[in-house]
């Protein structure tokens, strides 16, 4: 499963709804593009060390998934699909939901306009 920045956000945060669906996957992985958007949302908080502490704590337990010239080839023929159904998605949700094809991995989110990707299986809590 892959965890899209608020499902990476309340799991940090003790969610325990995201944490039961945690525990139930054989796979948990983390978009690069879901580290910077956390990363950039937590610059400014006043608990950033602790985020950051979490992050250096735990994120060896999750696959990383880099944006490859191959996620390029399903990013770039997902926006031209989702163009042509009249439904865009931010590019950095593209991007998340390239590399969710890519892997054949679930998203775990709450932002419904995952649902418009054909072929991605979205949950949420």
């Amino acid at each position: 499963m892959i965890l899209d920045t608020n499902a990476l956000s309340a799991f940090i945060d003790g969610d325990a709804a995201v944490g039961e669906i945690m525990r139930r996957e054989d796979r948990a992985a983390i978009p690069v593009v879901v580290l910077g958007e956390f990363r950039y949302g937590i610059f400014g908080s006043r608990h950033r060390a602790a985020y950051e502490k979490w992050l250096d704590d735990h994120l060896r337990g999750f696959d990383i998934l880099l944006v490859t010239d191959d996620t390029a080839v399903v990013y770039a023929a997902l926006r031209i699909a989702l163009k042509q159904l009249g439904r865009p998605i931010p590019a950095n949700d593209a991007w998340i939901a390239a590399l969710a094809l890519e892997h054949s991995l679930p998203i775990l989110s709450r932002d419904q306009h995952f649902d418009a990707v054909p072929g991605l299986h979205r949950k949420s809590w």
